[in-house]
This record gives C-alpha cells, sequence and structure tokens, in this order.
C-alpha cells in the first residue's frame, strides 16, 4: 500500500536532519567535524475519503492528503472531484 495522495501525488519524501550547526557559520569557526545527520523521511497525513467524480458521476475512496482534504471542504470541490454525502451509493 502506497502512501501516496491519489489526487496530487504527494509522497513520501527523504533528507537528513541534522543534530546541531557546526562549521564556518555554526559559530565558534571551522570545526574539525561536521555536524552529524541522520536519514529521515517526511509522510504525507493521509486520509480515506469518499469522492465522486464529476465526470463520471461515480463515487469511490480514495486516500487523499489532510492538505487537498481541507481544499475540498473550503472550496467544495477540487479538480474534477467533489466529497460525496453517506447517504450516496457507490455505483
Amino acid at each position: 500500500m502506497a502512501r501516496k495522495d491519489d489526487l496530487t501525488g504527494k509522497k513520501t519524501m527523504f533528507g537528513g536532519a541534522r543534530k546541531h550547526q557546526r562549521g564556518s557559520s555554526g559559530g565558534g569557526g571551522v570545526w574539525r567535524f561536521k555536524a552529524q545527520r541522520t536519514a529521515r523521511t517526511w509522510r504525507p497525513n493521509l486520509r480515506k475519503v469518499r469522492l465522486m467524480d464529476l465526470s463520471t458521476g461515480k463515487v469511490a475512496n480514495y486516500k487523499v492528503a489532510m492538505k487537498t482534504y481541507k481544499k475540498l471542504r473550503k472550496e467544495g470541490q477540487f479538480q474534477n472531484y467533489v466529497l460525496a454525502d453517506n447517504n450516496q451509493q457507490a455505483e
């Protein structure tokens, strides 16, 4: 199961977290050792939502990021999708 937003494509990002600043701009001049780095991941905050596709009229479950969900609630629609009512049946 991929950790990916079905509408925007937002997915897990990788990078390095530094424990502290060391070096010429870190205060104290150039040090002998570099700052420690730890590999880490940033995962999207996903939520399962029932959406209706306006072009086909079908209702389906999608995984969307919280940011996308907030846009859906505020603007009423995102791209070609709207939030489906709980009473609506999937075709």
